[in-house]
């Protein structure tokens, strides 16, 4: 059998290297060291982290890897982003973390010592690597610290990544799925910083979706105006944080039916909603989670502010329930009443009996947000979708309904209309605070709010 390699060894930027290419090459460099006082951000905070996840799991060595490049397109990765839980631990979020991995070795007592196995920077008096290397030379993909550059920014200790490989026998943590859902648990609340890292994810949110509003007459005479949209929102992504949390879904008229439409390759019509789920990743990694429903022309019409305005109510509905102590499904039950007994009301639904409105909502109200769009999702059920909620979460609440194009069970006028909104909330001492109510939620708002944006 042919064996086919999925990373070439040679492509078109690879030419020979003379032996007097390589001597000059390996001298005449001034030093160019990172700034001495140089701190990843949030390192303060990573030391008790550290801690909590060694008391989990005494006497174990627990392995925490960044993750390793994924191939897009033959000698080309995608962008890599570590791995969340990699992240929480070092606060080390850049995409030169690649191959890394954090190793907590028992210290003999009850405790752990952190070491931090990375790629240390190449050396410019020796080897290629800097100059030649299509996935981790400096010259090719940028600057990575050297060790004592790496212990300065994390205050870890930092070892060469070719030492992971002579660690000694030990006894590992080898319960992958246990060390997973104990990191999803520990980050479940989230401290004073991870808080400001999320409001800032969600402010940055609210401009991008100011840029799209600003952005919809062209949007609705291009053939593709939905990738229009997400390209708007994309583009204030990256210029204020790391790119979006997640793929942007920019999904006008009856696309707002399919929950994860990322195709985003359909025109724009004026008559149509847009829904419009996205989230701005800060730097940090922390994303928003938003969407809301905007009518293209600016105003609903009468149907579409129906349909919208029973989904507010049972987000309001759910909002209402969030406080400490309440149960995670709570909110979601308030809303999905509101929205039965309102298919009801319209005649859509023939009985409140069981769960048939679940033909129209199709998902859950809501999920926790963080590092991760659904944040902690390894977390054991007890501690998470059956648990009950506490100062500190954060989350989304999210109902919606997507009335399909074909659905016979519906009149003609509610078929192809989806809404959803989405906001994004920290429970408090007492309740819930709105993160997100800068962008505003109500027919009458946002009718203003896009009338003041278009006009402007």
């Amino acid at each position: 059998m042919t064996e086919v390699s999925v990373r070439p060894r040679t492509s078109s930027h690879d030419l020979p290297v003379s032996p007097e290419l390589a001597a000059f090459m390996a001298s005449g460099w001034a030093p160019s060291p990172l700034p001495h006082d140089a701190r990843v951000p949030g390192s303060g905070l990573t030391p008790a982290r550290r801690a909590r996840l060694s008391a989990r799991f005494p006497g174990e060595r627990l392995i925490v890897p960044a993750g390793e490049p994924r191939v897009r397109s033959n000698d080309c990765d995608h962008r890599f982003r570590p791995h969340s839980a990699y992240a929480w631990l070092t606060g080390l979020t850049g995409e030169e973390q690649a191959g890394h991995v954090l190793v907590m070795e028992p210290d003999g007592t009850r405790g752990h010592e952190a070491v931090l196995f990375l790629r240390p920077r190449s050396a410019r008096d020796g080897g290629e690597e800097f100059y030649r290397d299509r996935r981790y030379g400096e010259f090719w993909v940028g600057r990575r610290p050297d060790l004592a550059e790496a212990e300065r920014l994390t205050g870890i200790r930092c070892a060469p990544l070719d030492d992971l490989r002579r660690l000694p026998p030990g006894r590992d943590a080898a319960h992958d799925a246990e060390l997973a859902s104990a990191l999803s648990e520990l980050r479940l609340v989230k401290d004073v910083w991870e808080v400001s890292q999320l409001q800032a994810a969600v402010d940055h949110t609210t401009t991008g979706f100011e840029d799209v509003v600003r952005a919809l007459p062209r949007a609705l005479t291009h053939p593709r105006g939905e990738r229009w949209i997400e390209g708007v929102f994309d583009l204030r992504a990256r210029a204020e944080g790391n790119g979006t949390g997640y793929e942007t879904i920019a999904a006008s008229g009856a696309h707002a039916c399919v929950l994860h439409w990322t195709r985003n390759d359909g025109r724009l019509d004026r008559d149509d909603l847009l829904l419009l789920d996205a989230g701005v990743e800060t730097d940090t990694l922390y994303t928003a989670d938003i969407t809301r429903t905007l009518p293209l022309s600016g105003r609903f019409s009468p149907v579409q502010r129906q349909v919208y305005e029973l989904v507010l109510a049972a987000q309001e509905a759910g909002i209402a329930a969030l406080r400490p102590g309440a149960s995670f499904r709570d909110f979601h039950r308030a809303g999905m009443k509101v929205v039965a007994e309102g298919l009801a009301d319209w005649g859509v639904l023939k009985s409140l009996e069981g769960d048939l409105h679940r033909r129209y909502t199709l998902c859950g109200s809501g999920h926790m947000l963080g590092l991760d769009v659904h944040d902690c999702a390894q977390a054991r059920s007890d501690t998470y979708v059956d648990g009950a909620l506490a100062e500190g979460h954060v989350l989304t609440v999210e109902p919606g309904l997507y009335f399909q194009p074909d659905d016979e069970t519906l009149p003609a006028e509610l078929r192809g209309i989806g809404v959803r909104i989405e906001d994004d909330l920290v429970i408090t001492e007492d309740g819930a605070r709105l993160m997100s109510g800068a962008l505003p939620r109500t027919p009458e708002a946002i009718e203003s709010w896009m009338g003041a944006l278009l006009d402007g």
